[in-house]
């Protein structure tokens, strides 16, 4: 981000020559957006200052006061948060209803973000985070994510419920760039979901939209998700090419989505609604609606997740890691949230150039690259036995 500011007196000053499509929209939602008072203001106007237009951000240093208080690592987890729409679609006999079950699963996770215009943690090279699940059905779900390179940066996440018959492999290679009054972030990478009590199926590949901050220049600051993502199921031809919509500055409807589900080359369904309140599935054939999600009925049905506490956790756990800087954005003392920024970064570079000089290479420690994708370094069990159960556990938590 430091390089985002270098021009943001001469546009603040040009404001009238900005796009209509680089202007914030009106009529959002209040928890999608940011005022900035006049502290804050200054600070990304200097930050801007050092910016151009086009310039990779992955090696700027944002302002504390912009943080969502977990890492990016944590919040990849956001997904796993209603498995109950997931959970028996093995069970579904059409391959049809099955990615129809994925595709809600997918769609559900979108929901919830912090209040405001709010990016997560930078992982450092060799953070971790794991949790657990614990269902009301009485199963669980484990999940642990890595950030197995810095430059790019690169985050690998595995989760797993044997009980439930369901993987998810996967990494997200985040890119940001400074367009003038925004900033916008492509989303790189692909989410691998697996049935496994239909290994036929093969794997639901997802994609993920991109994301733009509006609105840092002047107006209310506001984060919207763009452009297109896929879902697709080779083995059974089936995809859903999903658009979401970022509001126009004259028309349009906030956190619109549209997309359109088809098998081979035939249209067998539409996706419309908001991925904030409500979405639907239209049939094509037959014209009948049903309800994806909810948010505002189901939305606080979040399967909650287990973590250690931090006094149990290793040094390079997110919530250790970076516990000084979340304590200080929640008591809102910016100076010591840098403070403990700069800290961690500091530690990461020393550490970095250490392991230069002595020639070595990082080795991630849950995750290999085979074939161009990341892997856990596991044998996932294809069954739900305490067995299959207990290898997941002793992969995840090796000293517990």
């Amino acid at each position: 981000m430091m390089g985002i500011f270098s021009q943001a007196g001469s546009h603040i000053r040009r404001a009238r020559g900005l796009s209509v499509e680089d202007r914030p929209p009106e009529d959002t939602e209040p928890d999608d957006t940011s005022i900035l008072d006049d502290n804050e203001g200054s600070v990304i106007i200097s930050l801007i200052s050092q910016l151009r237009v086009g310039m990779d951000l992955s090696k700027v240093t944002f302002p504390t006061f912009v943080l969502e208080p977990r890492s990016m690592l944590e919040r990849i987890t956001d997904f796993m948060s209603h498995p109950d729409l997931i959970f028996g679609a093995e069970d579904c006999p059409e391959p049809d209803e099955r990615f129809i079950r994925v595709l809600q699963y997918y769609l559900a996770g979108w929901h919830i973000k912090p209040k405001g215009v709010k990016k997560p943690y930078n992982p450092v090279l060799g953070e971790f985070f794991r949790c657990r699940y614990d269902y009301s059905n009485g199963t669980r779900g484990f999940y642990v994510a890595e950030q197995v390179s810095h430059h790019p940066p690169i985050s690998a996440f595995f989760y797993i419920s044997p009980e439930n018959r369901l993987t998810i492999v996967g990494e997200l290679r985040p890119k940001s760039k400074f367009l003038g009054n925004s900033v916008s972030t492509t989303m790189e990478g692909e989410n691998r979901i697996m049935l496994l009590g239909k290994p036929d199926d093969g794997d639901y590949v997802v994609t993920m939209p991109n994301m733009y901050a509006r609105g840092i220049l002047f107006g209310k600051m506001v984060q919207e998700l763009g452009d297109t993502c896929a879902v697709k199921n080779e083995r059974h031809r089936l995809s859903c090419d999903l658009e979401f919509k970022t509001k126009g500055f004259f028309s349009g409807t906030y956190n619109a989505i549209v997309g359109r589900v088809r098998k081979g080359g035939n249209d067998t369904g539409e996706i419309s609604g908001r991925w904030s309140h409500v979405m639907e599935f239209k049939s094509t054939p037959n014209g009948t609606k049903r309800l994806l999600f909810d948010a505002a009925k189901d939305g606080q049905n979040i399967a909650p997740k287990y973590v250690a506490p931090e006094d149990e956790q290793e040094p390079y756990e997110s919530r250790r890691l970076w516990h000084k800087l979340t304590q200080a954005i929640e008591a809102k003392d910016m100076e010591a949230a840098t403070r403990a920024k700069t800290a961690v970064e500091d530690a990461q570079r020393d550490l970095r150039r250490r392991r230069d000089e002595k020639g070595e290479i990082f080795v991630p420690r849950y995750f290999e690259l085979r074939d161009g994708r990341w892997y856990p370094k596991l044998s996932i069990p294809q069954d739900s036995s305490d067995t299959a159960i207990q290898t997941v556990e002793s992969f995840i938590w090796p000293s517990a």
